[in-house]
């Protein structure tokens, strides 16, 4: 009932203003006409010239032709069934998150929700946040260390493409090290052969290439070549080191340079990141420069009521026009 109040309307409401004239003919039925040009002493000599007429018929009549006036002036007003469907068609972008799980990751230097948190841990809250708020872009994972691995295909499927985020986790793939150049030609591979207005690789390390059969520069300028842009996000501060019983003899390693190039040749940009808001604010950034253009279509269905109004309009006015001119008289 609800969706059918919603969807009624008049395409000409102005004629509904008509319904206030056939007020005053309500208050007409029943008044006393002009007086007769005769007075009669007494009305007993005309009982003779005639029989009364019934009033319950009259009545009757008078009632059907002011709902056939009413439902003639419903349908000069035009109700139809109106019904708006909105479609949405979005230029999408496709992107791909390309996170860094070497055992670096598991440095703990940063802070989620007041506690001190793991640098994939806040890696992976943040590009959570990011892919709730692209829910109209195809989007998948690259994992790599020492080697990259698919963990998701581009997909639209984001709640399934969190539960992949989520799982992610330093050790996933054997090979150790930083394959960063071997992650964006994977990234790039899987871009390259689809048709979306814009195609982003988003590459989140803490560390400098030292893995991987592909040297970053080179990997990027093929990227490059294929329109893909790469956003290059170094993740974590100077001070952090692995514990020795992950690694002997830890090492900091921020390839600057390396990852401000790789950015420059595909035309994205480079993001130096030291706390958690300051990711967040450059996953926002990213969010803003990649923005999908929305295109909304409304399609609008009519059904024109009229007809019926026009049809239970004549209809009255015939029985009331029958009924006044058939109805039955009282014996004398």
């Amino acid at each position: 009932m609800q969706d059918f109040l919603q969807q009624f309307t008049f395409a000409n409401p102005s004629w509904l203003w008509a319904l206030l004239a056939l007020i005053p003919l309500l208050f007409i039925k029943g008044k006393s006409g002009t007086p007769t040009a005769i007075t009669y002493s007494s009305l007993s000599i005309l009982a003779s010239l005639g029989t009364k007429p019934k009033r319950l018929p009259g009545f009757f009549t008078f009632s059907l032709m002011i709902l056939a006036l009413v439902f003639a002036l419903l349908a000069m007003a035009r109700p139809q069934l109106r019904n708006v469907e909105s479609e949405s068609k979005a230029s999408g972008i496709d992107i791909i998150l390309a996170i860094d799980i070497s055992y670096s990751m598991q440095i703990v230097d940063f802070v989620l929700n007041g506690r001190r948190a793991q640098r994939i841990t806040v890696a992976k809250n943040t590009a959570e946040a990011f892919i709730k708020q692209r829910e109209n872009d195809r989007i998948g994972i690259v994992a790599f260390s020492g080697r990259p691995y698919i963990t998701s295909p581009i997909t639209l499927e984001h709640e399934w493409l969190i539960d992949k985020l989520r799982e992610l986790q330093p050790g996933l793939v054997k090979e150790q090290g930083t394959a960063i150049g071997s992650a964006i030609a994977a990234s790039a591979s899987r871009l390259h052969e689809r048709e979306a207005k814009s195609k982003v690789v988003v590459l989140v390390t803490d560390g400098s290439n030292n893995s991987g059969r592909i040297a970053p520069v080179e990997a990027a300028k093929q990227a490059a070549v294929l329109g893909i842009k790469v956003y290059a996000i170094a993740i974590g501060t100077e001070q952090g080191r692995l514990s020795n019983s992950i690694q002997a003899s830890p090492q900091q390693e921020f390839d600057t340079e390396t990852l401000q190039e790789i950015a420059t040749i595909t035309g994205g940009e480079y993001y130096r990141v030291k706390d958690t808001d300051k990711l967040r604010d450059t996953f926002n950034s990213i969010d803003q420069l990649e923005k999908t253009e929305i295109k909304q279509h409304n399609i609008v269905t009519i059904e024109e009521l009229f007809p019926w109004f026009t049809s239970t309009a004549c209809i009255l006015a015939l029985l009331s026009l029958s009924i006044q001119a058939f109805k039955p008289s009282s014996a004398p």
